[in-house]
């Protein structure tokens, strides 16, 4: 069966869409909301795990690949989604989880991880084995990244189900790290033209070499840095004039367009520029679940106007407290003052809340959330207030004044601007 994405390096030269947005995101609710918006589309949908969120030993969500499929699954049964529209994909699949191991082990760790994303039906690879293990350098040069990474493609083949659709797979490494950058940015260097082509025609060469030719072919994308990118505090704008030679190097790599990390936050132009310019796959993650905790907090709020006491804790006085105790996923990554790290805890575009959604108690609040504000149609003013973008289509007719409608809406609304980017 061909893969839907085969020939995406084509669509801006044909009728119908010229991308896809991928949602890397394994929250409930964002995946509703993403199959909201995109079912009226001519697109499929494109959910990506990463090595860290998702692999064999269960990641952070404890999910193997195959839960993973049967969660979305699961979601996309609910929404009377068809699940023929669905595109998993698994993102920097190589050693990562287990660099503090010497590379034969991680290697081998890496190996079976991507077993266990082929096997379960994930068909869009990123293979990234960019980065060091034990005992070597950070970061590694082209020539062993593309070793390793034919070494993954050949397993990921092995694993194929019978007839199932064939993989495809990206290529490339030069990505901000996952979440976003830690310092305040100004500038960006772009990938180097030229480095696009030598990482291109480097892994050619160790795909042939390791006698996967017919996995090379249907490589699809390189990953580089067009550009983009957020800190904590702000977010580095796409500039199409800066990347034109970049973009340009696409006329000497037939079949191939470009992938692009850390597009959360970029506007719409700039996202509908990406895409014009040949970055056809727009990774986001962080944006949408800030967007989800935007809406979330804003209902907090009119439910504190509504139902005063109600409640032992806040919403957000529960994610505090969630996150004071266990602080592993936010400590190192926000700086300055007490009163500075706190209002990161809850509001740096790298939304590093979005780790603590799945614990029991955020969890539990939520639902006490929910449950309280119930299917009641909520009060306009309130929304104007504490959940002001969504106040034009309320008032519009167009969007229910209730809680979860509103929640949802609030991640539909970001996906619109990737949809629309791309044409769909």
């Amino acid at each position: 069966m061909t893969n839907p994405l085969h020939d995406i390096a084509n669509w801006r030269h044909e009728a119908g869409p010229s991308g896809i947005p991928s949602v890397c995101s394994a929250n409930a609710m964002v995946l509703r909301a993403a199959m909201r918006a995109t079912a009226p589309t001519a697109l499929p949908l494109l959910i990506e795990a990463t090595c860290n969120q998702v692999n064999q030993d269960g990641g952070y969500t404890g999910m193997t690949p195959a839960d993973f499929r049967t969660f979305v699954e699961g979601i996309a049964a609910e929404e009377g989604f068809d699940p023929a529209r669905l595109i998993l994909g698994g993102d920097h699949l190589g050693p990562n989880p287990w660099k503090a191991l010497p590379a034969d082990e991680a290697m081998d760790k890496a190996d079976a991880m991507i077993q266990a994303f082929s096997a379960a039906g994930f068909t869009k690879l990123h293979l990234d084995c960019s980065m060091g293990c034990a005992g070597e350098p950070v970061a590694l040069d082209d020539r062993v990244t593309a070793s390793r990474a034919a070494r993954l493609a050949a397993a990921a083949e092995d694993a194929r189900p019978s007839g199932g659709t064939a993989p495809v797979y990206i290529i490339g490494t030069e990505v901000p790290i996952p979440g976003g950058a830690m310092e305040e940015l100004d500038t960006l260097e772009l990938t180097d033209p030229a480095a696009a082509r030598t990482t291109v025609e480097v892994h050619r060469k160790a795909f042939s070499d390791a006698g996967q030719d017919d996995a090379f072919s249907r490589v699809i994308a390189a990953v580089v840095q067009p550009g983009v990118e957020f800190g904590n505090h702000n977010v580095i704008d796409y500039d199409s004039a800066a990347a034109q030679p970049l973009s340009a190097a696409l006329t000497d790599l037939p079949g191939i367009c470009f992938e692009a990390h850390s597009t959360d936050y970029q506007r719409r132009a700039g996202l509908a520029a990406l895409v014009r310019d040949g970055f056809a796959i727009l990774k986001v993650g962080p944006g949408l679940t800030f967007m989800l905790r935007e809406a979330l907090y804003g209902l907090d709020q009119v439910a504190e106007e509504l139902f005063p006491g109600q409640r032992s804790r806040t919403l957000r006085q529960t994610m505090e407290d969630v996150m004071m105790a266990a602080p592993a996923n936010w400590d190192r990554y926000y700086e300055g003052s007490g009163a500075e790290r706190a209002l990161q805890r809850h509001f740096s575009y790298s939304d590093r809340i979005r780790y603590y959604w799945p614990q029991p108690d955020a969890e539990a609040a939520v639902a006490e959330l929910f449950a309280l504000l119930g299917n009641r149609p909520l009060p306009e003013t309130l929304i104007g207030q504490y959940l002001g973008a969504r106040y034009a289509a309320v008032r519009g007719g167009t969007l229910a004044p209730k809680a979860e409608d509103l929640a949802l809406a609030a991640v539909e609304a970001l996906m619109q601007d990737y949809l629309s980017a791309c044409g769909a």
